[in-house]
């Protein structure tokens, strides 16, 4: 019997249009490669080259017609099988905001939320009440939270996951190591403890940017990659590609040999960290059969 295909999604890209809205952070010389339109069409081919079959679309900006805007753009593109949008979870009624978007064209691929929280001036600002009561409301609706944060923001991020015992968390772009300084060993030991809780996954993602651009190679992430795989295990661990971002340092397939290599030893791990992983976290099953995708996942 001819054995099935592997399913891979990517759990983490983005679209953008700098003509049509404001993106504060990709100010300077630096990001102006990334002030153009990207869109399906960009990102297509990359996917097929690189045998990518679905993936999970992510906000940009705090502004939900962003959202509504991403989940439109699921309800007509195969791939883009969920959306982590945006809601204000400080606002006076989350749920309804849920709800509305929910209702729209593509609504039932809302598959989470996230907030920039490394670009808010406080740090604990995940621990602020009515935060926790906007992430309450999210985690009633049966959403999962991105925790967008660096290391100045990973304890006030570990009292959140504290706080919600068993709620589901995503840790972004492993809160980004500044590896282009070197090993922070700060860093390590709070990655290390937000890992201690098993409701919190991690995406091996947006590596390549915080190396020095021009000045990697596959071996500059051996050590991160070493500490999730010890801190997360082979059961929490998620691929994200960060795309287009991930432009300014690496194209496509770099990126995603770069995640391979976290479990080049173990293909059951390596199955899981491309799929079962973010199908989990996610709770992505419905989706999967909904649009076709192939099911056959560890």
């Amino acid at each position: 019997m001819r054995p099935a295909p592997r399913l891979v999604i990517d759990a983490h890209q983005h679209f953008w249009d700098p003509s049509r809205a404001a993106y504060p952070w990709m100010a300077g010389e630096a990001m102006a490669p990334l002030r153009r339109p990207y869109g399906p069409a960009d990102l297509a081919p990359l996917l097929a080259a690189s045998g990518v079959d679905a993936t999970l679309l992510v906000q940009c900006r705090h502004d939900a017609a962003e959202t509504e805007e991403f989940l439109a753009l699921a309800a007509v593109t195969p791939f883009v099988i969920g959306v982590v949008g945006w809601v204000d979870l400080e606002g006076p009624d989350v749920s309804g905001a849920i709800a509305r978007l929910r209702a729209l064209p593509g609504g039932d691929r809302l598959v989470g939320l996230r907030h920039n929280v490394h670009d808010e001036p406080e740090p604990h600002w995940l621990t602020r009440p009515g935060v926790l009561r906007g992430l309450e409301a999210a985690f009633e609706a049966g959403l999962t939270f991105d925790l967008l944060v660096r290391s100045r923001e990973l304890p006030a991020a570990t009292a959140c996951v504290r706080h919600f015992p068993g709620a589901p968390f995503v840790l972004d772009h492993m809160a980004k190591p500044p590896i282009a300084y070197g090993f922070d060993t700060q860093w390590a030991e709070r990655f290390a403890e937000i890992a201690t809780f098993d409701n919190v996954r991690c995406k091996v993602s947006g590596l390549v940017t915080e190396a020095a651009w021009d000045g990697w190679s596959p071996t500059t992430f051996d050590p991160y990659l070493a500490l999730a795989r010890r801190a997360f295990g082979s059961r929490r661990l998620i691929f994200g590609s960060d795309w287009p971002v991930a432009t300014l340092a690496a194209d496509y397939g770099a990126v995603k040999d770069i995640a391979a290599r976290c479990f080049s030893d173990d293909q059951e791990a390596e199955r899981r960290l491309f799929a079962g992983n973010a199908i989990d976290a996610y709770r992505l099953e419905p989706l999967l059969r909904l649009h076709s995708h192939s099911e056959t996942y560890l």
